[in-house]
């Protein structure tokens, strides 16, 4: 099946580091996802036969349609890598040519790739001979506002034989401080002759659908939107959730039962599913809803819900380490909330948006 086939019209699931873990991806699933990618996976790990890398490559049975994301800077190491994830069962192979993870562009690896077009059309070429499954890369716009390469990064990687192109409308030096450039990702559906999709602060049902019509994008792509409200791709069919904070509850339960399946109801599991939850709890209080005046919160400024409907809400919206620790392990334990920590005199927290930034750094270290 062509690229194009396999997204055309579909809120994809972005590869993210601890983000899209299996449990979680199977969660986007029944809420409504089609196109969902892997966690990074190393080639050179692969290479190396390290078992938590494999991890990266299971798909789960439930999955329509699961792309797997690579990472790596040699030819022929990322053919193999990208043969070994086809015979997984991946649906198609992605190029990382967008982490800006200091750890891994010292390596070389994702946006510092990124500045070496004749490299990617080299490292696409030689995947293409090695699988029969679409080939795509997912880039930024360019290392930093003064060396944007996006056009003819993304031709390099057309003319190498790439199916199609994933563009998070960033540079790498943005991070995640700014708002997506989508006129730049618009420039890239215009220019290639493959399937585009765009990705970059889509939170609500009305961005996926504007983005859509007026990008010339095949598909979309969210990261931190399905991270703070998974519920967003049921929202695509059935519109806006005014979802209630015992509804998000129930939602954040079959995660943990999801997790708790994955990684195991012993002491060793428990403890993986709780280090995860803690980090999902760190993005799901993010969460607020359309204002009383018709306002859509933005994914870029960090809005508060100004009167919580229920104490449950309030807990849930709550960003102190007390409140989110104690979610996790109500969760983890299935308890009933009904003694929350007491909340402490208001302080600001200068750490409070560094610590947001440095998880989203990590969540989408992908791309």
């Amino acid at each position: 099946m062509s690229f194009h086939d396999l997204v055309a019209g579909t809120l994809v699931v972005a590869p993210m580091t601890r983000g899209s873990n299996l449990p979680f991806r199977r969660l986007c699933v029944e809420l409504g996802a089609r196109v969902l990618v892997s966690e990074m996976a190393v080639a050179r790990r692969l290479k190396q036969r390290r078992g938590s890398e494999f991890a990266l490559l299971r798909r789960a049975p439930e999955e329509p349609c699961f792309g797997v994301q690579l990472a790596g800077n040699k030819p022929e190491e990322m053919a193999w890598a990208a043969a070994l994830a086809e015979s997984r069962g991946a649906d198609f192979i992605d190029v990382n040519l967008g982490c800006p993870i200091d750890h891994f562009t010292r390596m070389g690896l994702g946006a510092a790739l990124g500045r070496q077009p004749n490299k990617v059309r080299r490292i696409v070429e030689a995947m293409k001979t090695a699988v029969g499954v679409p080939v795509t890369v997912k880039i930024r716009l360019g290392w930093k506002a003064d060396q944007l390469n996006y056009l003819e990064l993304a031709g390099a990687a057309v003319d190498g034989g790439a199916d199609g192109v994933f563009v998070h409308g960033r540079t790498r030096e943005a991070r995640y401080r700014q708002p997506a450039n989508w006129e730049a990702i618009a420039e890239v559906a215009a220019a290639v002759r493959v399937p585009v999709v765009g990705n970059g602060d889509l939170l609500f049902p009305h961005d996926v659908h504007a983005r859509l019509a007026s990008s010339g994008c095949t598909a979309v792509m969210t990261a931190r939107g399905a991270l703070i409200k998974p519920w967003l791709f049921r929202e695509l069919t059935t519109g806006y959730w005014n979802i209630t904070a015992e509804e998000r509850l129930g939602i954040y339960r079959r995660y943990t039962a999801l997790a708790l399946e994955h990684w195991g109801d012993d002491e060793h599991g428990r403890t993986r599913v709780r280090q995860f939850l803690r980090w999902h709890a760190g993005f799901w209080c993010r969460y607020v809803p359309r204002r009383d005046d018709g306002h859509w919160p933005s994914m870029q400024v960090r809005e508060v819900i100004g009167e919580p409907r229920s104490a449950l809400e309030g807990l849930l919206a709550r960003t102190d380490d007390s409140a989110l620790e104690y979610v996790t392990d109500e969760l983890l334990n299935s308890g009933d909330f009904s003694a929350p920590p007491p909340v402490s005199p208001a302080v600001s927290d200068p750490r409070g948006d560094r610590r947001a930034r440095a998880d989203d750094e990590e969540a989408l270290a992908a791309g």
